[in-house]
């Protein structure tokens, strides 16, 4: 069952209660087909995979050494960046393990001293998407920064924000490729906050990956092909991270003030499944089921094309809106969401894009 994913009135409200609700009877279903259980051969065959791919783009960075075929070196480590900071988003979420402190472990490993992406910045602001998802007012993936995702938000919008929102929608594949250097920035930045934990190890593996970082290129390249090695790797590296996580909400209701519906339809409604085969799992790490992820967050990754039937079934089952679309279609929604909430700036009424 599907439903437009451009339509912005806010989720319904549930009225039942108590222990057999809606949600309680699907997490029965889920857990009956065994969907919940641990998946450890699939992790150590994706993690010992992602690790060697790793490895083979730094060896290969250095084989290839000074000869501009690098920046293809350049553009296969961005894909391997961006399937680091998936496993990252598994092992947060408790995917690979049960315990706090073996999870804390990897995610600092992979995420800080890996890539340069701050774990703990990351999983306080996942935390609150997860709670929230789409809330203006407490899902930070939707605050006004850079760009507006309500039309109230449009009209509220100052600088940077204002002047980009009226061509957002044609400056948000542009945009993506500062996103990379953002992500860096946010985690050091983050490092200020009191409430992350360990920052003293946060701060010193994300400088430490940022020193060895800078000191490979400009041990192996020369200045010119160095500096242009990074900014195709950082360009590359954000433009595919946008690419994983546009089509998950942008585009979908969202909510603000008091509306807060029951758990599922607070997940369902505001996300978008993008349908696809064996590629798009990979490509998009699994986060294409990212109804089925944000009902069961903890639930192995390989399992949510398998929970995707029963949830599709069940939410058809008891009347509440299932979207799905193909990948391409998903960027068009959001792209098409995102002129339409800018359209206060452009002094017009709210029309979709061309």
């Amino acid at each position: 069952m599907t439903t437009p994913a451009l339509v912005q009135k806010p989720p319904p409200r549930s009225t039942r209660r108590g222990a057999d609700n809606d949600y309680g009877r699907l997490l029965r279903r889920i857990s009956a087909a065994g969907l919940m259980e641990r998946r450890p051969g699939y992790y150590v065959v994706r993690l010992g995979a992602v690790g060697l791919t790793f490895v083979a783009g730094w060896v290969a960075f250095v084989l290839v050494g000074d000869s501009w075929w690098t920046l293809l070196i350049a553009a296969f480590m961005a894909v391997t960046f961006a399937q680091v900071a998936l496993v990252m988003h598994d092992v947060a979420h408790r995917q690979v393990f049960r315990l706090r402190r073996p999870t804390e472990i990897m995610g600092r490993v992979v995420g800080n001293a890996g890539i340069g992406l701050g774990y703990g910045w990351w999983q306080d602001k996942h935390t609150r998407h997860h709670a929230n998802p789409n809330h203006e007012e407490l899902d930070p993936d939707v605050a006004p920064d850079i760009l507006v995702w309500s039309q109230q938000q449009a009209r509220s919008s100052r600088g940077p924000a204002r002047l980009i929102g009226r061509a957002q929608a044609f400056l948000f594949f542009p945009l993506l490729m500062l996103e990379g250097l953002n992500l860096h920035l946010a985690g050091v930045r983050a490092l200020r906050n009191r409430s992350i934990k360990n920052r003293v190890l946060e701060g010193a593996l994300l400088f430490a990956h940022f020193a060895v970082y800078l000191a490979a290129l400009f041990a192996v390249l020369p200045v010119d092909k160095a500096l242009v090695f990074f900014a195709v790797h950082q360009a590359l590296f954000g433009v595919y991270m946008g690419c994983i996580f546009a089509p998950n909400h942008k585009g979908m209701p969202t909510l603000t003030g008091d509306e807060r519906p029951d758990y599922l339809r607070r997940q369902v409604l505001t996300s978008r499944n993008v349908r696809g085969g064996v590629l798009t799992d990979i490509a998009l790490g699994g986060l294409n089921y990212q109804i089925e992820h944000h009902l069961f967050p903890s639930m192995p990754t390989p399992n949510l094309r398998h929970a995707r039937l029963i949830v599709r079934d069940y939410c058809a089952e008891i009347g509440v809106p299932y979207h799905e679309t193909g990948l391409i279609s998903s960027y068009r929604e959001a792209l098409t969401h995102l002129h339409r909430v800018g359209a206060p700036l452009r002094g017009a009424d709210s029309s979709p894009a061309a």
